[in-house]
């Protein structure tokens, strides 16, 4: 019987399967991270404290008990937090798997309000929080890349695990929020 190592020979270690990305794509993923990561913390910052021309917690409060989420200033409370956190720790790479979740968890229930409406954002659809989740969802499979602070973690190379706990972290805790 021959080895498995000649039946398959994609088994075989290519030298260039061991070398680190390259340079470009660790730059492509720090840029994604940090655009993406620092305008959901913007986002965040507009609900909780009014900053970049937001309305703060109060408003911000009122609107999502006109959206059905009560007690209002609790949820917008939470949405603040987690657009805040969530988008920081994206930005810098710091526990990716967990920001990604909290991104996506906010969401998806960004979705579930608009999703009548479409795809499209100019019809009030889903376009712009789709578009955050897959970033933040992408992210942790891929790994925040070398310019992370997530970097010596097991869990800084991303993989399935890393996008597995984003996703059902964020689905269970959007759930959560909805059922309430």
């Amino acid at each position: 019987m021959k080895p498995l190592t000649e039946l398959r020979p994609d088994l075989h270690a290519r030298p260039d399967a061991l070398r680190s990305p390259p340079l470009a794509a660790d730059l492509g993923l720090l840029l994604l991270r940090l655009t993406v990561g620092l305008i959901l913390a913007g986002h965040g910052a507009q609900k909780l404290f009014g900053f970049f021309g937001g309305h703060g917690l109060t408003a911000t409060g009122k609107g999502f008990e006109a959206l059905g989420y009560r007690p209002g200033e609790f949820y917008a409370g939470l949405a603040g937090a987690s657009e805040v956190l969530g988008g920081l720790g994206l930005a810098a790479g710091l526990l990716t798997p967990l920001a990604a979740a909290a991104l996506i968890g906010v969401m998806i229930n960004a979705m579930a309000l608009s999703a009548s409406q479409g795809l499209w954002a100019v019809s009030g659809g889903i376009e712009y929080p789709l578009t955050i989740a897959v970033v933040a969802l992408t992210v942790a499979a891929t790994g925040p890349g070398r310019f992370a602070l997530d970097r010596p973690f097991r869990w800084g190379n991303g993989g399935l695990r890393s996008a597995a706990f984003a996703l059902v972290a964020g689905g269970v805790g959007a759930a959560i929020v909805l059922a309430l």
